[in-house]
């Protein structure tokens, strides 16, 4: 059974109180031959300074150092013993403290032979006061001495498996943030040159265009560019900085999903929206993954299926909202764009982190079809 850490000093201070108390009846040591009183009141005192040792442990031994002269009572000379030893750094300390305790054995002999009897049998005798010495001042304070190493050892070990953990975590984090640092370096000298051309060039188009429907194209194109270049802005500052910058525009909800169906309708891909439910306001993350949803399943059209017709339906549900974006086989039209092969497997993480679930793949008539579920509760 584990004692509560503030009751240990309570223990203590009867233990001491009590065994003192025996020591000098003779049950525990020698029969003192003073008057009753004063063998109690001295234990009580011992056991009120062993009740308050671990603030002051000097009390306890000049009570010990007393007591044991006087009455034989050894029980408070050896709590204070070892707490000396946990307490006392210097050698010169330590040297004092065995120097008190030769004076008190000393005081102790010259006080058994005045009484004489079993006192001084005990006390006086090179031998039993070499013994008392030893078992209540000395064995006391080396096992003191010891438990202060072994604390000391242990506090130096934890010590250094903490700095060691802490230059661990600085270390990782330095990695972390070079790292962070080269994959900026490389988006800005790769991805954001590149788009950058291409928004020049899509601006050069629409100066440069013989009929509107080329200018509409090229403006079109230019103006996602920008866009583009604004949102990976936002990427290399969170990529450069150790904590999180607020926006810098802000981010798409369900109310933006119309803008980015007639982005998709511009490049000639036939897209339907269709809502069921009673639509409502949702929470910011709910309606951003549901745009992220519709922009990734778009995005896969243009590449893999241009110009195939697609359907969009939103499901307002009591419990959550569900995205569906379907589109059917399309015939013709250009070869396949590339893709990283990312873009549903971090859809996916999106969704997931919402506690919701993400379908793909082929439907039994054709086409592919992404099917996002997302609770409103977990959000």
């Amino acid at each position: 059974m584990r004692v509560n850490r503030q009751m240990t000093p309570v223990l203590l201070g009867v233990a001491v109180f009590a065994v003192s108390l025996g020591s000098t009846s003779g049950g525990l040591g020698v029969v003192s031959g003073l008057p009753f009183p004063l063998p109690l009141v001295a234990a009580g005192a011992a056991g009120a300074a062993a009740w308050r040792v671990r603030r002051s442990w000097w009390p306890l031994a000049a009570i010990g150092a007393v007591a044991y002269v006087v009455l034989v009572m050894w029980p408070p000379l050896v709590v204070a013993s070892y707490h000396a030893g946990t307490r006392l750094r210097r050698t010169r300390d330590i040297a004092l403290y065995l120097g008190a305790a030769v004076v008190v054995l000393v005081a102790s002999v010259g006080a058994g032979r005045i009484a004489g009897g079993p006192r001084e049998l005990a006390t006086a005798t090179p031998a039993n006061a070499l013994l008392m010495a030893v078992a209540a001042m000395v064995l006391p304070l080396v096992y003191g001495l010891w438990i202060r190493s072994r604390r000391d050892v242990l506090a130096a070990a934890r010590e250094r498996a903490d700095r060691l953990e802490s230059e661990q975590v600085m270390r990782a984090e330095q990695a972390r943030s070079q790292e962070r640092a080269r994959i900026a370096r490389e988006m800005h000298d790769v991805v954001a040159h590149r788009v950058s051309l291409m928004v020049l060039h899509a601006g050069a188009l629409e100066l440069a265009a013989g009929d509107e429907r080329t200018a509409e194209a090229a403006a079109m194109i230019g103006g996602i560019g920008r866009e583009a270049l604004a949102n990976l802005r936002e990427v290399l500052g969170v990529l450069r900085s150790t904590e999180q910058p607020a926006p810098l525009a802000p981010q798409p909800t369900l109310a933006d999903l119309d803008r980015l169906l007639d982005q998709s309708r511009a490049l000639g891909i036939p897209v339907t929206r269709q809502d069921h439910g009673e639509p409502r306001p949702l929470r910011s993350t709910v309606e951003r993954t549901a745009y992220r949803v519709v922009q990734e399943a778009l995005t896969n059209v243009h590449k893999h299926a241009a110009g195939a017709a697609t359907d969009v339906h939103v499901h307002f549900l009591p419990g959550e909202l569900r995205v569906e974006v379907r589109n059917r086989p399309a015939r013709g039209g250009p070869a396949p764009l590339p893709g990283s092969g990312w873009g549903l497997a971090g859809l996916r993480e999106r969704v997931e982190l919402l506690n919701g679930t993400l379908r793909t793949g082929p439907e039994d008539g054709g086409g592919f079809g992404v099917i996002a579920e997302i609770p409103l509760e977990a959000a």
